[in-house]
């Protein structure tokens, strides 16, 4: 097992990647808590871990502030014992242009694409140093590597995480915690729907979508599973070397 006696926070927890992160990391030995906003999801996925013999730790919060940001990993390390990895991956599509923007949607967009990012590292690794060693995974998406043409915001947003990546790996490098980022094509989870019709339609996200895919290589979405395997082999200790990369979970999009 590859996180046998790790302590994991994984955030945005209860579906999609995240979901499959916990019960991936969990089986392969980490002690994880999750971190959601959704209540009621992180319930119901805790309760049916709890039924394979998989008890978790939870925290429910909306990390679009400092302080839910800070308490929650607070209240994961106190939970766990110590923090030993982070996924953070909290994030949202955001507003699909920026001609007469919707300033509190771009705001929001920032403060969980960005924010989460910047408030969960300057946190964590108060609790990493106290291990003695530590590894951040962030998500991006592949729109931090290339630009989007569906949303310049959810894009810029994603560039910067990666950046931060890149600056963070060097600065935590002292206290022995790495710090990467996963780079995910779009995927068939409830925030890829939103990502390619910000206004529901199922005709524009089948479109989108069709076009999306038709640029890929192996010629499909990303599975979320796919994600949560990536992020597993930057956490653990195979990657031990490994640190301000992004990696491309995107079946040959960036490799055009």
């Amino acid at each position: 097992m590859r996180l046998k006696g790790k302590l994991a926070v994984i955030t945005a927890a209860a579906s999609g990647m995240g979901r499959a992160g916990v019960e991936l990391f969990c089986r392969e030995g980490a002690r994880v808590c999750a971190i959601d906003m959704n209540g009621e999801a992180l319930k119901a996925m805790a309760d049916a871990l709890y039924e394979k013999g998989t008890p978790i730790e939870t925290v429910q919060a909306d990390l679009s502030t400092i302080e839910a940001v800070e308490g929650s990993i607070d209240e994961a390390a106190e939970r766990l014992g110590g923090i030993d990895i982070l996924w953070a991956h909290a994030g949202i599509p955001g507003p699909a242009g920026i001609e007469d923007v919707d300033v509190r949607a771009y705001r929001q967009a920032m403060a969980l694409n960005v924010d989460t990012a910047v408030y969960g590292a300057g946190r964590v690794i108060r609790h990493m140093r106290k291990r003695g060693a530590g590894s951040i995974v962030f998500t991006a998406s592949v729109s931090g590597m290339v630009g989007s043409r569906f949303s310049p915001i959810y894009s810029a947003g994603k560039f910067g995480v990666v950046g931060l990546t890149k600056s963070l790996a060097q600065t935590f490098a002292p206290d022995n915690v790495r710090v990467n980022v996963v780079c995910p094509f779009l995927a068939d989870t409830p925030m890829g729907t939103q990502f390619v019709s910000r206004k529901g339609d199922p005709e524009e996200a089948k479109a989108n979508t069709a076009a999306m895919t038709a640029a890929v290589p192996l010629g499909r979405l990303v599975r979320a599973e796919e994600v949560a395997h990536a992020a597993l082999w930057l956490a653990s200790d195979d990657a031990s070397f490994v640190t301000g990369i992004e990696l491309p979970v995107d079946g040959g999009f960036t490799a055009r």
